[in-house]
């Protein structure tokens, strides 16, 4: 049985991997700063193999709790280690940037170094970057263009995943990347747009879109958000970098839209326009053929279809 572990296990796409992960039968230890999510908020709750799970509360901005998550590392010898943990949240990284530095570069970094200075061997370490680090870019954006980071958390994931590379190239530390379009379904957050969107049409509320709505996305729905990360765990080459990204690029406006002719709603009832959040990058247009050729893996669920599926949830 391999065994996982987890870090960012209570955030969105850490639960959803949980649940998926389970039901093949990984054994997981899972980390997490806040383990008091509501069920809802968390698939895996439900799940048959729960026996095989076991989270920790740990913020790795406490020494004491990094010295524990490092005693966890060293004490489980790990096969993979699946790395969703930091500081989210685009526009607000702006307010305290040096939380973001602390949590996804400097703690961050203590890990990855304490696993080689201490010599514990693991198949993959799978780092979960975003897009963003590549900014604002029209053309079609291959695994090798250069940063170009808008945000202080975009430029925290640029950090890392360049550090990642240079522990390979000095410890054959074995990293690899995976970087997502926008991914939703159900149990997301509610702050999410497409959960939000939803509830505000449930509750007859008013939903603040910022600026036109103009900014461009792809969405990639849960399950083919897992398969991917599976495919990293059993496919993925280290010192390697693949994308993953839903079929439809569309704009925020039309995707509102979207989910109003889905629940039968006036757009023009829902929505309220605001100022736009400084440093919105209008559209990042992922290349996913290396994913598809080297790793077997494709986006197989439609947008209409995982709207649909969410909104019944």
């Amino acid at each position: 049985m391999n065994k996982i572990l987890i870090l960012g296990s209570g955030s969105f796409a850490g639960s959803a991997l949980i649940d998926y992960l389970l039901n093949k039968k990984f054994k997981i230890i899972g980390v997490n700063r806040s383990i008091k999510k509501k069920k809802y908020f968390l698939p895996y709750k439900g799940n048959l193999n729960i026996k095989n799970l076991l989270i920790h509360k740990i913020n790795i901005n406490n020494n004491l709790d990094l010295k524990k998550l490092l005693k966890i590392i060293k004490k489980n010898r790990f096969d993979y280690i699946i790395d969703f943990l930091g500081q989210g949240m685009v526009s607000q990284s702006w307010d305290h940037p040096d939380h973001w530095i602390e949590t996804n570069i400097l703690n961050k970094i203590k890990i990855i170094d304490y696993i080689v200075k201490e010599k514990i061997k693991i198949k993959k370490y799978v780092r979960i970057s975003t897009p963003e680090v590549y900014g604002d870019n029209k053309k079609k954006i291959l695994e090798n263009f250069s940063f170009n980071p808008s945000t202080p958390y975009a430029l925290t994931h640029a950090t890392i995943d360049s550090f990642l590379k240079l522990y390979y190239k000095q410890y054959k530390f074995p990293y690899v990347i995976g970087r997502f379009s926008n991914f939703y379904g159900e149990h997301q957050q509610l702050y999410r747009v497409i959960p939000k969107t939803i509830l505000s049409i449930i509750r007859k509320k008013k939903f603040n879109l910022e600026g036109n709505g103009r900014s461009k996305r792809n969405f990639l729905f849960q399950k083919d958000f897992c398969e991917g990360i599976f495919c990293l765990i059993k496919k993925g080459e280290v010192n390697n970098t693949y994308h993953f990204s839903g079929k439809n690029l569309i704009m925020i406006k039309d995707l509102i839209k979207k989910i109003c002719k889905i629940m039968d709603y006036d757009f023009k009832k829902l929505i309220r326009y605001t100022k736009e959040r400084r440093s919105l990058d209008k559209t990042y247009k992922l290349n996913t053929n290396k994913a598809r050729v080297k790793l077997g893996w494709k986006s197989k669920i439609s947008l209409n279809d995982g709207l649909y599926q969410t909104i019944k949830y």
